[in-house]
């Protein structure tokens, strides 16, 4: 939602912009038209180390500043380049087109033999095998069922279980692909491959995704200066829950979306992964000065 980001953070010429999700720098390049001429900055954040290495070896905009890290950190890399406070800044939670083609990551149900990692930082924590291989059948369904909202979870940890004490267990993609189509009955529509919501429940659980998120949700507003503003995209229901409740619950934010923006028809088209794309904008309270 390229349009939307540039309207709705530009819209208060911000000077420091935060880009807490800068994967392959495309909302970036497009806020770094909004800084004055020469002025500014935008500090970016990645966990993902392929992307810092890819920087790193790009010349770009001197306002622009990479660091490797969670959007959790976005405290420490603002302090980082001396400055106290963010104008705006963006959470884009979708996984990037370069970590959906990485074949070694196993993002991507059509990479069957990659390993099923699910990491963004695939450096440090443990990958989603070595978290099946080790967790028990009740854990394994909760999970699914909690963060996928799969109907079927506990048949998949079944089974999942069942292949550890048969087999080598659930190490690849196309191990638990197999999995999902043995468990999860195929709908009448189609439209949702069987293994989607057991995948993104796994890719939360490994990344510590809705944690993270609330974490830096309650931080915010400690970061973001007086009329700021932050801007977050998310994809699924669980996400989206998040930024509302925490949008609306916290005096400290004025919601500017009433109700969460979507991608037009015609971006839809051009890149059918938006179409589950929800948009939610904040602006930071002014303090009053009352005693």
């Amino acid at each position: 939602m390229p349009d939307e980001i540039v309207h709705w953070l530009g819209e208060i010429s911000p000077n420091v912009i935060v880009d807490g999700t800068y994967g392959g720098g495309g909302h970036s390049r497009l806020l770094l038209k909004q800084l004055p001429p020469e002025q500014g900055q935008i500090i970016g954040l990645d966990r993902d180390p392929a992307v810092s290495e890819r920087v790193e070896s790009e010349e770009h905009d001197r306002r622009l500043t990479v660091f490797l890290g969670s959007y959790e950190k976005i405290p420490k890399a603002l302090a980082a380049v001396d400055v106290p406070m963010a104008d705006a800044a963006l959470l884009d939670l979708g996984l990037s087109s370069d970590q959906l083609a990485d074949p070694n990551r196993g993002f991507s149900f059509t990479k069957t033999s990659a390993e099923l990692d699910l990491r963004f930082d695939p450096e440090s924590g443990q990958s989603a095998a070595q978290w099946l291989a080790w967790h028990k059948e009740d854990e394994i369904a909760n999970a699914i069922y909690q963060y996928g909202e799969e109907r079927y979870s506990r048949r998949i940890a079944r089974e999942i279980v069942a292949r550890r004490r048969r087999e080598d267990g659930v190490k690849t993609v196309e191990d638990l692909v197999d999995v999902c189509r043995r468990c999860v009955p195929r709908s009448k529509n189609h439209d949702i491959h069987p293994a989607t919501r057991t995948f993104q429940a796994l890719r939360i659980v490994v990344n510590d995704e809705l944690g993270a998120l609330e974490r830096t949700l309650q931080s915010a507003p400690d970061w973001i200066s007086e009329n700021g503003r932050l801007a977050i995209i998310s994809f699924h229901s669980l996400e989206d829950r998040i930024v509302k409740n925490a949008f609306r619950d916290d005096p400290r934010w004025n919601v500017l979306t009433k109700k969460p923006l979507r991608p037009s028809e015609e971006e839809i088209q051009q890149n059918p992964r938006s179409r589950s794309a929800k948009l939610r904008v904040a602006e930071r309270v002014q303090q009053s000065n009352t005693t």
